[in-house]
C-alpha cells in the first residue's frame, strides 16, 4: 500500500486542500514571538532527535577541532563510522528551514559538551562524535562549534518557536583514570562487600577512611571522612590528562566509584564505570552540587527548554531527588513553567512498570518511553497480536501522575542506541520487500504521531535510512557520506543513498509526517486529549483503534490501525452519539454503521484518523 500516489488521490478527493490548510495554519501558529514557545505543554510538541556530526557540516573549518596530527589525535575520519564526521552547528542552524518544514517543534541533540576526541583500547579506537565522553562540561566541542554559535542556534531556534533540548550526562565522564593494577580496559568489577570503603584493597587490608559511614548517609560530614579513594582499585591520572575536565573538581579521583567495570546488573549498575568510562560518585553531595551548578547554567545562559537525561538508571535515587526539582526550579526562575526532563531507562519491554519506577521513586516528570517502542515493534515487526498496544497503554496509570502524565512521555520507534525502526522491523521479518517495509513504517510513524505521548522522530528516519544494525550502524550522514557501511545501504522511500546529500522534502516520510503533524497541531484531541481503547484484535494481527476526545470541547476522535499484511473489514466501537466522521488521514468511511459501531475497511497498514460528528440532541 506504497503511497506515492497519495497526494492525487486525495486531491480528487477534496482532502488535499483540507490537509494543506491544516499544514498552513499549523505553520503560522508554529511562528510564535515573545516567547510563547514556552506556553506549549510537553505533549504539544514534535521533537527531532539529531546527531549534530551527521547532520549537516555547515563548516568544515573545525571538522578537526581545531587540533592538529592524524585521526587518532583529532577524531575526524568521515570514511570511519566511529570517528567525526563533520557535521556542526553551523549546518544545524543553516537547516531549520527543512526542519520547521516538516513539522518539527523541539529539537533534541546528542550531547554537544565538549569530548576526549578519541579512546579506546589499542587498535579499538574511536571518537566522540556522539557526545558522551564529555571531558569540559561547560564548553561546546570544537568540533560542533563555539559557545557563540550554540547561543545563535538557540536564538534561531526560538525565533522560529521551536524549543531546544540537550542531551545530558551526569553518571560519568570520559575515560581518563587508569588503575595502579594493571593496564587495561576493561577492570573486574570490586564489590562493597567484598572492597569496602574501610580498608584499602579488601577486607584485609590497612584500614582507612576512619568514621566514613557509607555512601548511605549522603552529608557533607559523613563524606569528609572519605579522604582514601584506594579502596578497591588504585586510581591513577595519566600526567597528561591530570587538568582535562572542566570545571576543576572533577579531576580529583575521590569523586568517582573507582570499582572496576560494570556488568549492567545489580549493585555494578550503579557503581561500575559504563563501558570503561568514569564512572562519577553521584552519593557524593560534591558531585550533586558540582552537577546542579553545570546544568543549572545552561538553563540561565543558554535559555534551552528541556534535558534529555543519559543513562538514568545507573545513577542513584537520591541524586535526582535533587537535582530534577533543582532544574525545574532554576527554569521557572527563568520563565520556564514548562521545561521537560525527560530520563533514558533504557528497556526492552512493553511492561512500563519498571520505566513507572523512576517517575515514582526517582522524581523525573517523564522517562523515554521504551515500552511503547516495544509494543509498536511487536505489532509491526514481530507480527503478534494488535492488541498489545492496548496492553501497553493499560500500564499508565503505573506512572507518578497516571494516564495524564503519560501524556508528556517522549514516544519514539528507534534510536542511535538500538536502532532505526527499519532496521528492527526488516530484522524481524527475512526477505521483506522494499514495498512492505516503507508500508510498516508508515504505519509506525502514524500512531506514532496520533496516539499518546510526546512523538521523537530519528533524524533520517523522514529519509527512509535503513541501518545495518545498532549503534555505530545507526548512525548515517545525512550530508553526503563517505562512510561505505553506510552507503551500501537500501534505503526506502527513494532512490538515494547516503552517498547523496538526503534533505528531500518529498519523500514519502517526509510528506508523512508533515502532514501528520500539521494535523496533531490543528486538533488538540492528538495532543492533549484523553485516549480510551474501542476495540483490537488479541488473537493475530489487525485492528487496534482508539478514541481521543478534545479537553475542552469533549469532540470524539477516532484512530483506527491496521496491523495485518492484508486488508481488513472490521467493525469498531464508537461513542454511541457519533453521526459520521470526517477523514483527517488514512481511509475513513463517512457514515456510523449504527449507533456505537462504524464499519472499517482498512488496507494492508493502514489507517484512519477521523473526527467524529455527533448527532444533534
Amino acid at each position: 500500500m506504497t503511497r506515492f500516489w497519495l497526494l492525487g488521490l486525495l486531491a480528487l478527493l477534496g482532502v488535499a486542500g483540507f490537509v494543506m490548510t491544516d499544514r498552513a495554519e499549523a505553520l503560522s501558529d508554529r511562528a510564535e514571538g515573545d516567547g510563547a514557545y514556552r506556553d506549549r505543554l510537553p505533549e504539544d510538541e514534535v521533537v527531532y532527535f539529531v546527531l549534530p556530526d551527521r547532520f549537516a557540516n555547515g563548516d568544515p573549518a573545525n571538522d578537526r577541532g581545531g587540533m592538529e596530527g592524524a585521526a587518532l589525535d583529532h577524531g575526524y575520519d568521515p570514511t570511519h563510522k566511529g570517528f567525526y564526521h563533520g557535521g556542526d552547528l553551523a549546518g544545524l542552524t543553516a537547516r531549520l528551514d527543512y526542519l520547521e518544514g516538516m513539522g518539527v517543534t523541539a529539537i533534541w541533540f546528542a550531547p554537544i559538551f565538549k569530548n576526549k576526541p578519541v579512546q579506546g583500547p589499542e587498535g579499538q579506537e574511536s571518537a566522540g562524535y556522539h557526545g558522551y565522553w564529555v571531558t569540559d562540561f561547560t564548553s561546546i566541542d570544537p568540533h560542533f562549534g563555539t559557545n557563540e554559535e550554540f547561543k545563535a542556534f538557540v536564538d534561531a531556534a526560538h525565533a522560529r518557536g521551536m524549543k531546544v533540548y540537550m542531551d545530558i550526562i551526569t553518571n560519568h565522564t570520559a575515560d581518563v583514570i587508569r588503575y595502579a593494577e594493571g593496564e587495561h580496559f576493561d577492570y573486574a568489577y570490586r564489590s562493597l562487600s567484598q572492597f569496602p570503603y574501610s580498608r584499602r584493597g579488601g577486607v584485609d587490608g590497612e584500614p582507612i577512611n576512619d568514621g566514613f559511614l557509607g555512601d548511605s548517609v549522603q552529608t557533607h560530614e559523613n563524606f569528609d571522612r572519605l579522604t582514601a579513594s584506594d579502596f578497591a582499585y588504585t586510581p591513577v591520572v595519566p600526567e597528561g590528562e591530570r587538568n582535562v575536565k572542566v570545571p576543576a573538581w572533577l579531576n580529583d579521583p575521590l569523586y568517582y566509584h573507582n570499582r572496576g567495570s560494570t556488568t549492567f546488573s545489580g549493585e555494578s549498575s550503579r557503581y561500575g564505570d559504563f563501558a570503561g568510562l568514569d564512572d562519577l560518585y553521584t552519593e557524593h553531595p560534591r558531585v550533586l552540587e558540582g552537577m546542579i551548578d553545570i546544568y543549572a547554567s545552561w538553563i540561565t545562559r543558554f535559555g534551552i527548554d528541556g534535558f534529555r537525561v543519559d543513562t538514568a538508571k545507573h545513577v542513584n535515587p537520591e541524586f535526582w531527588q535533587a537535582f530534577v526539582p533543582a532544574m525545574q526550579e532554576t527554569a521557572e526562575a527563568e520563565g520556564m513553567s514548562n521545561f521537560l526532563i525527560f530520563g533514558e531507562v533504557y528497556s526492552d519491554s512493553r511492561n512500563s512498570g519498571f520505566l513507572a519506577r523512576f517517575t515514582r521513586r526517582d522524581g523525573f516528570p517523564a522517562v523515554l518511553d521504551f515500552a511503547f517502542q516495544a509494543a509498536v515493534r511487536d505489532a509491526l515487526g514481530r507480527n503478534l497480536p494488535a492488541g498489545v498496544m492496548v496492553e501497553m497503554f493499560d500500564g499508565d496509570v503505573n506512572y507518578e501522575g497516571g494516564e495524564e502524565a503519560a501524556r508528556a512521555m517522549p514516544t519514539f520507534l528507534g534510536n542511535h542506541d538500538m536502532g532505526r525502526f527499519s532496521t528492527l522491523i526488516k530484522a524481524d521479518n527475512p526477505g521483506i520487500s522494499q514495498e512492505e517495509l516503507l508500508d510498516r513504517v508508515e504505519l509506525g510513524h502514524a500512531m506514532l504521531m496520533t496516539l499518546r505521548g510526546n512523538p521523537v522522530i530519528y533524524y533520517g528516519d523522514e529519509q527512509g535510512f535503513v541501518g545495518d544494525g545498532n549503534d555505530q550502524a545507526a548512525r548515517e550522514d545525512m550530508f553526503p557520506s563517505l562512510t561505505e557501511n553506510y552507503n551500501d545501504n537500501d534505503l526506502i522511500g527513494t532512490d538515494a543513498t547516503t552517498a547523496d546529500e538526503n534533505f528531500d522534502t518529498a519523500h514519502p516520510l517526509y510528506a508523512l509526517i508533515r502532514d501528520l503533524s500539521a494535523i496533531r497541531t490543528r486538533h488538540a484531541a492528538l495532543r492533549r486529549g484523553e485516549q480510551i481503547v474501542r476495540s483490537y484484535n488479541d488473537e493475530a494481527p489487525g485492528l487496534v483503534s482508539f478514541s481521543r476526545f478534545d479537553p475542552e470541547a469533549g469532540t470524539e476522535y477516532l484512530l483506527a490501525f491496521n496491523t495485518a499484511s492484508q486488508t481488513v473489514s472490521v467493525t469498531s466501537s464508537i461513542g454511541y452519539t457519533a453521526s459520521g466522521l470526517e477523514s483527517l488521514h488514512g481511509t475513513c468511511p463517512d457514515a456510523v454503521a449504527a449507533p456505537g459501531s462504524v464499519a472499517l475497511e482498512l488496507p494492508a497498514f493502514g489507517w484512519c484518523i477521523a473526527r467524529v460528528n455527533e448527532a444533534a440532541q
